[in-house]
């Protein structure tokens, strides 16, 4: 399908930029070694934009200059507002509160390390003009990340994909500008447990991926850690699909079915030899697999009622500390 059937199939309703508001949004921990980059990436391309813009920065708890620094630059720069949140919350949470504040006819999430390469922002922009509601980047190469967290991101799309109702592009993160209609959406959207790249393909709206080369971190180290990648997988999973809940009424049956069979030949093996079966160690085997297998399901139900305990709590997201050049 071409470019203009395509479009023509999604009936996309051209937009204009002028006069519109560009909101960035950029979470930050300990992201003082990349700001001087970031910011001047920045400056560049919102120049080009022919759009007026606000940049804000959400400090998620940082210990190092970030804040300092972000809000010597909102003193100097109109355009920077700096949300501190009260302690580090996570991404998401930094994410969903730049969000909740951004005031644009278009938002763009992007990271400070500039690994999302904020010179695709005017390719965005485009295509919003064009009528495209969502436009979300695809990471066509991913050489600058570890191997391991290669293979660990590609086998969690393909599961997560397999078993949810809303899938995921492939390898997409949260760069993507959005139309105010869709931020909207998203405000709507109250749970706690908040996995953005779920929540930006379940609100739907007419999407398309622009592919770009992922570079590396321009300095610093990322804050992410493999448990944490763990963990973010786990809540991806459990707040899009109960498919995990399910699975085990499949295992279940056919481990009765398996059980069943057993007890048969065990039966039969006993009326026609005449004695049963010996073996301590293989009777151990089988008792010990079907403890493990009520403990995977033990666990992966804990997993679901834990998320309920979260959300039952009703805690707010996050909380802020300070605001930066919101008064203007």
């Amino acid at each position: 399908m071409t470019a203009d059937v395509r479009d023509r199939a999604l009936r996309l309703t051209p937009r204009s930029r002028a006069g519109k508001l560009l909101s960035l949004i950029v979470p930050m921990h300990n992201e003082a070694p990349v700001l001087d980059h970031l910011f001047k990436a920045l400056d560049g391309v919102i120049a080009d934009l022919g759009v007026r813009a606000e940049i804000i920065c959400v400090d998620d708890g940082s210990r190092d200059a970030t804040l300092e620094q972000l809000r010597t630059r909102a003193a100097a720069d109109p355009r920077i507002r700096v949300i501190a949140l009260s302690r580090n919350f996570g991404k998401e949470a930094a994410l969903t509160a730049g969000v909740d504040v951004a005031a644009g006819d278009m938002v763009v999430p992007l990271d400070a390390d500039l690994q999302d390469p904020p010179s695709l922002i005017a390719e965005f922009v485009d295509l919003w003009e064009q009528g495209y509601d969502v436009v979300y980047g695809v990471r066509a190469d991913r050489r600058s990340d570890h191997w391991l967290k290669r293979l660990t991101a590609g086998s969690f799309y393909r599961v997560f994909n397999a078993i949810s109702a809303s899938p995921i592009p492939p390898s997409t993160g949260d760069f993507r500008l959005m139309d105010r209609q869709v931020i909207e959406a998203l405000k709507q959207l109250p749970e706690r447990n908040r996995f953005m790249k779920g929540l930006f393909a379940w609100v739907g709206f007419r999407q398309v991926g622009v592919a770009y080369v992922r570079p590396e971190r321009v300095a610093g180290q990322t804050s992410w850690r493999y448990f944490q990648l763990w963990r973010f997988a786990l809540d991806g999973i459990t707040s899009f699909t109960t498919a995990p809940l399910r699975v085990w009424t499949v295992v279940g049956l056919a481990a009765a079915m398996v059980a069943l069979i057993a007890a048969l030949a065990l039966i039969v093996r006993v009326l026609v030899v005449g004695r049963d079966v010996p073996g301590y160690a293989s009777l151990m085997v089988v008792v010990l697999f079907g403890f493990a297998i009520q403990m995977i399901a033990f666990g992966i139900l804990g997993e679901y009622v834990g998320r309920l305990y979260e959300e039952v709590k009703g805690r707010p997201l996050y909380l802020v500390r300070e605001r930066v050049g919101f008064e203007a």
